[in-house]
């Protein structure tokens, strides 16, 4: 049994990840709730009992014993108080951007690539939820015919910018995104770098290749918001090195760890949102061969961005690493 605590307790994501720790029964003794000022006092139930969330700071986190740390609460809080956690010998699993890129930090999808979790350091870090959701199929094709390039392009839904997000779309404000979002699409997710690409879309694409172990593969992404509530989808474009059969394709997304296959044109079963909604598979589907390429491939992919795009992958990096003894 672990002590554990929860940095970001009461947002989108920190409530899903306490309930899926509930979910899944993780091996909790004590356990510790923390998020803003606004948020001390608020009270969190957890496997039938009432948890009191306390207000983060430095005082309160080392007055407290714990041996594993989510943290949930954007990447400042994360530049903030990871030092102190690691300093402390606590295991910090991040789910902000704000070590992903760190080259001593592991970026893990557990189905892609569990065995990183063990070269941690004190840290590591959950990747970008479209980019968790993507590499989990890629990383069947890398295995069985090899990777040349891929190409994203994403519908993502509005919980992943958060509440305030959610509002927008719900009360057709502006607090959140630079124009409405409902009845439209918005082509911009975080800032514009200067080279013309959002920030979202290099997150995406360089997490791809750290997460694949492959600095050489040739990645691409478009990120779009799109005006539902939650569920992230992406479309992708992938180039292999060599041929393959569709079939074949279908039988090893079948059959892989994670992934729901979702491909049925002939009776419209596809990957959507409405399906994907609570759910911590990743929904894949629409398989079928590019023909402007050699070997190419498209497929769409649907999950959960709060649950498998976030909490969920954290939860089952803590529960390997547990079985692991580190």
């Amino acid at each position: 049994m672990l002590n554990v605590a929860v940095l970001g307790a009461t947002g989108l994501v920190g409530r899903t990840l306490v309930k899926i720790l509930e979910e899944r029964d993780f091996p909790i003794s004590n356990f510790y709730l923390f998020a803003s000022s606004k948020s001390k006092g608020k009270v969190i139930e957890f496997k039938e009992k009432e948890i009191v969330v306390e207000e983060l700071t430095r005082d309160k986190l080392l007055n407290k014993d714990f041996d594993l740390a989510f943290l949930t609460a954007g990447a400042n809080i994360s530049k903030t108080y990871v030092p102190l956690l690691r300093e402390k010998g606590i295991v910090v699993i991040d789910n902000s951007s704000a070590f992903r890129m760190e080259k001593d930090v592991p970026l893990v999808v557990p189905e892609v690539n569990p065995e990183d979790i063990f070269l941690h350091k004190g840290v590591i870090a959950n990747p970008n939820c479209s980019t968790i959701q993507s590499v989990i199929p890629i990383k069947v094709l890398a295995d069985n015919y090899g990777l040349k390039r891929v190409v994203y392009t994403t519908y993502q839904a509005v919980s992943g910018a958060g509440m305030v997000g959610i509002n927008d779309l719900e009360n057709n404000t502006t607090n959140k995104f630079p124009h409405p979002i409902k009845n439209n699409i918005l082509p911009h997710i975080d800032v514009f770098l200067d080279n013309g690409y959002t920030k979202e879309e290099w997150k995406m694409m360089e997490e791809t290749k750290k997460i694949l172990h492959d600095e050489k593969l040739k990645v691409t992404a478009t990120t779009v918001r799109v005006p539902i509530r939650n569920c992230h989808s992406v479309a992708i474009n992938v180039e292999v090195e060599k041929d393959f059969n569709i079939d074949e394709v279908r039988d090893l997304f079948r059959n892989s760890k994670g992934i729901m296959l979702c491909d049925d044109v002939k009776n419209n079963i596809y990957p959507m949102p409405i399906s994907a909604d609570g759910k911590d598979e990743v929904f894949v589907g629409r398989i079928r061969r590019d023909e402007t390429v050699p070997y190419g491939i498209n497929l769409f992919v649907v999950a959960d961005n709060i649950r498998k795009g976030a909490a969920t992958n954290a939860v089952q990096i803590a529960e390997i690493l547990i079985k692991g003894g580190a």
